[in-house]
Parts: structure tokens; C-alpha cells; sequence
């Protein structure tokens, strides 16, 4: 009973932020498209995932790790910049 009350109250905090977590919406490009600007840029992108209405993630250049932000329907670079983590 007790090891029921414990599973029952872990799925309780997990579910809803699963239920909150970001996804690709409708139309948007695929990651390895997103991607791909960045690589003929001579980035490597080490992380990518959806958040906030766009493509965000982490690419690395020359030894040293960048911020991006991609535009999910056209593909541009919206934001790039240098890591300062």
C-alpha cells in the first residue's frame, strides 16, 4: 500500500510537465533542417530542441560554444551568439 501511495504521488508531479513541455508546432522545419544552416556556417550543433515558438539549441565553432535560435518555418538564424555559461 505504501509503495502504491509513493508511485501514485511521483506520476502525479511528473504528468503535468510532461503535458507542458515544448514540442515542434504545425509546419514547422525539421531539426536536421534547422540544423543545416548552421553547418554550411561551419557550426557543429551539439543540442537542439524546440522552445519558446522556435528551434534553440548549441553549436560549437573553432572551440568555442554558441547559442542559436532558429526561425521554425523559414529556417533563418534568429539568434547566435557565444555561450557564456
Amino acid at each position: 500500500m505504501k509503495h502504491t501511495m509513493i508511485v501514485v504521488l511521483a506520476l502525479s508531479v511528473l504528468a503535468p510537465a510532461a503535458a507542458f513541455a515544448d514540442g515542434p508546432g504545425r509546419g514547422w522545419i525539421s531539426r536536421e533542417k534547422a540544423s543545416a544552416g548552421l553547418a554550411k556556417r561551419g557550426y557543429n550543433v551539439t543540442k537542439i530542441e524546440a522552445d519558446d515558438g522556435h528551434w534553440e539549441g548549441e553549436a560549437v565553432r573553432k572551440g568555442i560554444r554558441y547559442e542559436f535560435h532558429v526561425n521554425p518555418k523559414t529556417g533563418q538564424i534568429t539568434k547566435l551568439e557565444r555561450d557564456r555559461d
